[in-house]
């Protein structure tokens, strides 16, 4: 793994104070960064949102960390799907790695400006870069046979014959809330740019890179590049991203402080550490479902098992004080 640190000054409060600190870190924020549950999902909110949420990357910055950020993008997806049912009829369909594109440069425009103007405002110089990023999958990965990502709006159950019939969809029911269309969601590969990030890295950018878990592409047999209707996970992608530009650490920001066995029963334990071994014997016994806080696990595992030197869960306003040791869930080998 590319080693890439350097000593900087840190508080008394610091967990790791006075060591060598890690400057190149992965950054995954969740998707309440932008839209969190309850708003109108407008843009106004979101960039009210973002303006609070960015302020750990601040501090990151603030504190000579090498940043790479990348950002989840569930319910912008499910608003731009909307879009594409209501114009049905009157402008072309948009296949699914186009509409996962035009939102990876519409956040990561959105992104880049709010942290842009944040960092003019500390007086900080730091260039900031959102790039396109096509993330690989295998084409004969096993998620394509067995599609399990929900997307896009809620149907009724008197709708689902005729939208499998007519648009090939695959319909499940969400439980509670209706019928949606489910997607596959492979293992992500590799990063297509990963040497072009690298590059803006070692210029000294802030990169903004596989929004919404990336742009899924698969390999034809010749090695040409084609677009598959996927849903990658913006986690896992992540920790794809971190391993291959041979960051020290992975942060996954989320909405809650700590991770938890026995969640949501009196039997509640908060985890502030987990080895990998125990993190993967909790995932075995059911403890980290999977449309939840599973895939973060599994994201913080991987990124471990393959050199990382440890990896973080927290919610997205708490990472200072998860830094400082009085939060926050560590993942190590």
């Amino acid at each position: 793994m590319t080693s890439n640190t350097r000593n900087r000054s840190t508080s008394s409060g610091d967990s790791s104070a006075g060591l060598e600190q890690p400057c190149r870190v992965v950054v995954a924020l969740g998707g309440n960064a932008i839209t969190r549950p309850g708003d109108d999902g407008s843009v106004g909110q979101d960039y009210v949102n973002l303006t609070q949420s960015l302020d750990s990357v601040i501090y990151l910055v603030e504190r000579g960390y090498q940043v790479v950020l990348t950002h989840g993008n569930g319910p912008q997806v499910g608003n731009q799907m909307i879009r594409v049912e209501l114009a049905r009829g009157q402008a072309p369909d948009l296949p699914l790695d186009l509409v996962v594109a035009d939102l990876q440069g519409g956040l990561g425009y959105m992104i880049e400006r709010v942290l842009r103007n944040r960092l003019l405002s500390r007086g900080l110089e730091q260039p900031v870069c959102a790039l396109l990023s096509l993330v690989e999958v295998n084409k004969d990965d096993p998620a394509f046979e067995n599609p399990t990502k929900f997307v896009g709006p809620f149907f009724q159950e008197t709708e689902v014959a005729a939208l499998e019939e007519k648009r090939g969809w695959i319909m499940r029911k969400d439980t509670g809330r209706g019928w949606r269309r489910v997607v596959p969601s492979p293992d992500p590969i590799a990063v297509v740019e990963r040497n072009l990030i690298s590059t803006l890295i070692n210029s000294g950018a802030l990169v903004i890179v596989t929004g919404g878990g990336g742009i899924p592409v698969a390999r034809s047999e010749d090695g040409q590049l084609e677009g598959v209707e996927a849903v990658i996970d913006k986690d896992l992608a992540s920790a794809i991203i971190a391993r291959e530009i041979g960051a020290e650490e992975l942060y996954i920001l989320t909405a809650v402080e700590q991770v938890v066995l026995n969640y949501g029963t009196d039997m509640e334990r908060p985890l502030s550490s987990l080895s990998v071994a125990e993190a993967r014997d909790h995932m075995a016994a059911g403890q980290f479902p999977a449309g939840s806080m599973g895939p973060k696990i599994e994201a913080a595992c991987r990124f471990v098992e393959h050199g990382g030197r440890r990896a973080l869960i927290t919610d997205i306003l708490t990472l200072e004080q998860a830094l400082q040791g009085t939060t926050g869930t560590w993942i190590h080998p």
